[in-house]
């Protein structure tokens, strides 16, 4: 669509009733003013200064464009025209559209957020965790726990344990027509652990600014996995301090307000953390999700990674989770990695419950295509 009538555009147009109206509210946004030539000022005087003007702002856009478009344009406007301190204000955050990367710019506001902006905040963030787990939850269950009941499969199984779906097509050559039967000679079944933990799951997350969504979206998964029984799930966040937030997995909008977006990165630190959570290996999976940009001690990141693999971790290397695809990162460090055998790669929310599966069940991991470092 292609909306204007000023004298300049060269059309000869002029637009009234509703186009004038959307012509408008994009000219706040993207004309002159809020032109990326334009100075840091004439950026900011965009949408004019007080909170009720950049609300109406809001009204309009959300009258004039469907959701998707009216969530681009917020993010355009807290990033062109410096609006994230009117976040701040309830007024504004009743007015403004929710999604995963309005969710990342309160976080990294959380500390300077007054005491009469938070609970509206906090609504906000719960409306799109909450749509995130309608998205995901039930698909990453079931995923999971196929993985989950595939990688418990014993072939001396007791009678009631027996699976007999499998053990007939595992048997079918032993079929014997003239008394209609199979013959069982293999038996599959499933252990007598079903009710017990079967895999530990550590979720290890880069909380710098750059990882916002992938922070959202790990925190939902975390809340999902916690859920299931038969997996053991600690969610660990990390910048240059590491903080433990398993006992906050029952709600995933009180793990994110634990998160703290911005400063540096000791992945090193991180993973000795993990590491020191680690009581059986083999049945362990951690999950690195981070852009690997290193302030710690490379050489040592690189020596646990390799320790955890030899003691029989499964362990994953998430670029990111979200549904951007790969941020900037450290190419060195995703290279190495992949020399460990331990892939990096960027992962959307829809192909993470079938990486997990892979790596519950030790098969290779469903990497994209053209992923650099595989």
């Amino acid at each position: 669509m292609v909306l204007g009538g000023q004298e300049a555009d060269g059309t000869g147009c002029e637009l009234s009733g509703r186009d004038a109206a959307m012509d408008s509210a994009l000219e706040s946004l993207y004309g002159k003013r809020g032109g990326a030539g334009g100075t840091s000022r004439d950026r900011s005087a965009g949408l004019g200064a007080s909170a009720p003007s950049v609300a109406r702002w809001l009204g309009d856009i959300r009258t004039y464009f469907p959701s998707s478009v009216v969530q681009v344009m917020q993010r355009d406007a807290i990033d062109r025209l410096g609006l994230s301190t009117l976040l701040l204000e309830p007024e504004m955050l009743e007015a403004i559209e929710p999604d995963v990367h309005l969710v990342g710019t309160l976080l990294s506001l959380n500390k300077a957020m007054p005491e009469t902006t938070k609970e509206t905040a906090r609504a906000v963030v719960r409306k799109v965790v909450e749509d995130l787990e309608k998205r995901l939850a039930t698909r990453t269950r079931a995923t999971l726990t196929g993985a989950l009941d595939r990688s418990a499969k014993i072939n001396r199984p007791r009678h009631h344990d027996i699976d007999w779906n499998r053990t007939i097509a595992a048997n079918l050559k032993n079929y014997l027509p003239e008394h209609r039967t199979v013959v069982p000679e293999r038996l599959i079944g499933y252990g007598r652990a079903a009710q017990s933990v079967k895999k530990e799951v550590i979720l290890c997350i880069d909380q710098s600014g750059s990882m916002a969504a992938s922070v959202v979206y790990a925190s939902v998964f975390g809340a999902v996995l916690a859920s299931m029984r038969s997996i053991s799930t600690r969610l660990v966040v990390f910048d240059t301090a590491v903080v433990d937030l398993t006992d906050q997995l029952d709600d995933p909008v009180d793990v994110l307000f634990g998160t703290q977006l911005g400063g540096g990165t000791d992945i090193n630190r991180a993973l000795a953390y993990c590491q020191s959570q680690i009581t059986r290996p083999a049945d362990t999976v951690v999950v690195l999700i981070s852009d690997l940009y290193e302030g710690g001690i490379r050489n040592e990141m690189l020596k646990r990674v390799a320790a955890m693999k030899a003691s029989g971790v499964q362990f994953v290397t998430l670029l990111a989770l979200s549904d951007e695809g790969a941020p900037a990162y450290d190419r060195e460090h995703a290279a190495a990695l992949a020399g460990l055998g331990a892939p990096a790669f960027a992962c959307t929310p829809d192909l993470f419950p079938d990486v997990m599966a892979a790596a519950i069940e030790k098969r290779p991991l469903p990497i994209p295509d053209k992923e650099p470092h595989q």
